[in-house]
């Protein structure tokens, strides 16, 4: 006669175990705080799954007739928390359903770990003979034709503003993202069906959309004018409407809620955790280089990011706990691959990839089993000259929303009399020009791909000197016309400056140093290169390198510590510089061999791409003054700086340099050359076609 089989105390449902004797509720093995009335509640649900609990029923058992409370609230309230315990919703449940007016019921598969005793012999045979069929049939399902890859079998677009975009979030009805001109920015939203856009009055000055809540009814939003500045502060506000509120003393460069509700965020390398509101923040885990766009894994058992180091943004991967840190892609080629998110049933996997400056989307399936045919190599979504952006998976997984861009500058020049820009060498998709000293060629880097090109100045004898994945910017011609120093960068490494001939060839580092160089500079008399040794993690460490173009030998510009950006005037009587971390300049004086401070209005927030008139009496440069983009000279002689181009009333956008914010510069006759940025961007509906 059998022996009965021992019930169960311990049952099982998705990445949580139930420990009916001792009360405990765990996910993936940890355990997680409930409190005894939600646990009851738990437990007679899981003692009859797919089953109605009516309201009645649970009053009966846990508040008993001479309990005098108020049932209806406390109910809700013991639901809710064992629904956020669960990380479940009660709009769209996994685990608990509500049934009106009637009470819940358990929904998903559940699993008690039997402790049968032993079959009789005859029963182990016929599982045998059970077990070998099963194996058969999966053996040939393995051996059958791979999985088709995912697909793209349809598209919309959703916008049409003209706009820059990023940031993409969507609540499953509606999809907020950051909306912006090149100073000013706004959160806005659009239908996942697509139509008009609208503001989203969030009445903080810099926002930043980052993340929606689990429950779809709350937007993360960090403020700062850098959205990856490490103190910017991270808000939550109420969607469809309501009021954001800040979440603690929080700060860092981006931040995503976990599928149990924490706040997770990343401050320079470090990560940190928080409660839902921010509060009780403490860091649980260090990145091996400055981090962000964190997401989660559906189970919440995982958590991915963008680490940028080596000059490289790669994706990595670590356990929700912060152990087991490692990249996603191991053994890949350098390439720079970013903003990840998983498909809500946690199958795949879509991340961005930049490759000879245009970014794809790219999606992988997520850790197949061993017997499945499925691809484990990334596959690229579409092939098109329309450049996709920001994936972000639908609420249904059935759709990937996407920015398309394509991406394009227009070289243009200030003309004073009329007051306006004009194109420039008929507008090409340029910047960092730079023209040799007899004035017959220019050499500049065609955006977006960063290719070093050198031309006749009506545009002949055009010639392509680099090619992708190197980056060039920051080109000089030498004073003999005959080469051109430039700042390259190859996937995995630093900024490394190089010489080339300008009838192409072989680039040719300048140093074997594995720190970060830029900013060539020639001497006038064409003997010595000079350019910025830079360790901006020890910055004491960083210097003005001067290159001995006879003897190949480096040494140290003197009194040059904490500088770089070397800039020697056309008449080789000064030579100016940044200074790091202060972000001020240095003017030598070289006859005297003396350095002076040069002082900038305080008004005058920070500068870019400083430039020599030609006769070395100005220094052109743009600044952010009051919010507003405005070009300035600087004059040697009594340090005096006056505006010369309201640049924001005239450009409502400016491509973004390869070196970071915006190129300006001078071309013959000291006339200002600027990139306009005509690019056209949109969100767009992809449908998938999942196997």
């Amino acid at each position: 006669m059998p022996i009965p089989a021992e019930k169960s105390r311990v049952v099982r449902f998705g990445v949580f175990d139930v420990d009916l004797q001792e009360a405990e509720l765990r996910k993936s093995g940890i355990r997680i705080k409930l409190q005894d009335q939600p646990f009851q509640i738990l437990t007679m649900l899981l003692e009859r799954p797919g089953q109605t609990i009516s309201r009645e029923e649970l009053r009966a058992q846990l508040w008993p007739a001479d309990t005098f409370v108020d049932f209806d609230h406390s109910l809700n309230s013991s639901i809710k928390k064992l629904r956020e315990a669960l990380g479940d919703d009660s709009e769209n449940p996994r685990f608990i359903e509500t049934l009106h007016r009637r009470g819940y019921r358990f929904i998903a598969p559940v699993d008690r770990a039997r402790g049968y005793w032993k079959q009789a012999a005859r029963r182990w045979k016929w599982a045998a003979v059970v077990v070998l069929a099963v194996l058969a049939v999966l053996l040939g399902l393995w051996l059958r034709s791979p999985l088709p890859p995912p697909r793209v079998i349809a598209s919309q677009e959703l916008t049409n503003d003209g706009l820059l975009k990023e940031s993409l979030v969507t609540d499953g009805s509606r999809i907020y993202f950051l909306e912006n001109s090149n100073t000013a920015g706004r959160i806005a939203q659009v239908s996942v069906t697509g139509g008009d856009t609208a503001p989203v009055d969030v009445s903080i000055a810099y926002p930043n959309v980052l993340d929606a809540s689990g429950e779809r009814s709350e937007l993360l939003i960090s403020e700062n004018p850098n959205p990856l500045d490490p103190t910017s502060s991270f808000w939550s506000m109420p969607v469809p409407a309501g009021s954001p509120h800040r979440l603690g003393d929080t700060s860092g460069q981006c931040a995503v809620w976990a599928p149990n509700g924490k706040l997770v965020y990343a401050k320079g390398n470090d990560f940190y955790i928080a409660e839902h509101d921010g509060a009780n923040p403490r860091k649980f885990a260090t990145a091996p280089g400055w981090s962000c766009q964190m997401s989660f894994s559906p189970d919440g058992g995982r958590f991915r990011f963008t680490l940028f180091a080596n000059n490289t943004l790669a994706l990595w991967e670590a356990n929700a706990d912060g152990s087991n840190m490692h990249p996603v892609f191991p053994g890949n080629a350098p390439a720079n691959e970013c903003c990840g998110r998983w498909t809500p049933d946690g199958k795949y996997y879509v991340f961005e990839r930049k490759t000879a400056g245009v970014s794809n989307i790219l999606i992988v399936r997520d850790h197949p089993s061993w017997w499945s045919k499925a691809s484990r190599e990334p596959v690229q979504l579409m092939v098109g000259p329309l450049e996709l952006v920001n994936p972000l998976p639908s609420a249904d997984g059935k759709k990937l929303f996407a920015i398309g861009r394509h991406q394009r500058g227009e070289l243009v020049r200030y003309d004073a009399k009329a007051s306006e820009f004009v194109p420039y060498l008929g507008g090409i998709s340029a910047g960092e020009l730079v023209f040799s000293r007899d004035g017959q060629w220019v050499a500049y880097t065609s955006y977006p791909d960063g290719s070093l090109w050198r031309s006749r100045l009506d545009g002949s004898d055009r010639l392509q000197l680099t090619y992708p994945p190197m980056q060039a910017a920051s080109e000089r011609w030498s004073p003999d016309g005959q080469q051109i120093a430039f700042s390259g960068l190859n996937p995995g490494k630093a900024w490394k400056v190089f010489l080339i001939s300008k009838d192409g060839g072989t680039p040719q580092e300048v140093t074997a140093s594995d720190v970060s160089e830029r900013d060539p500079s020639w001497s006038p008399d064409g003997k010595t290169l000079a350019f910025g040794h830079l360790d901006f993690d020890h910055v004491e460490q960083t210097f003005i390198a001067v290159f001995d173009v006879k003897t190949h030998q480096i040494t140290e510009f003197p009194g040059s510590r904490k500088l770089f950006a070397p800039r020697w005037s056309p008449d080789g009587r000064y030579v100016l510089a940044e200074t790091v971390p202060e972000d001020k300049l240095r003017l030598y004086d070289v006859p005297n061999k003396t350095w002076h401070s040069v002082e900038i209005p305080r008004s005058i927030d920070g500068f870019a791409y400083l430039a020599w008139s030609h006769d070395s009496a100005y220094v052109y440069f743009d600044a952010v003054v009051s919010n507003e983009i405005k070009y300035f000279r600087l004059r040697i002689k009594d340090q005096k700086v006056e505006p010369l181009i309201d640049v924001e009333g005239k450009i409502t956008r400016r491509f973004p340099a390869t070196l970071g914010g915006s190129w300006t510069g001078l071309g013959p006759g000291d006339t200002p050359l600027f990139v306009r940025d005509i690019s056209t961007q949109e969100i767009y509906a992809l449908d998938l076609e999942l196997p």
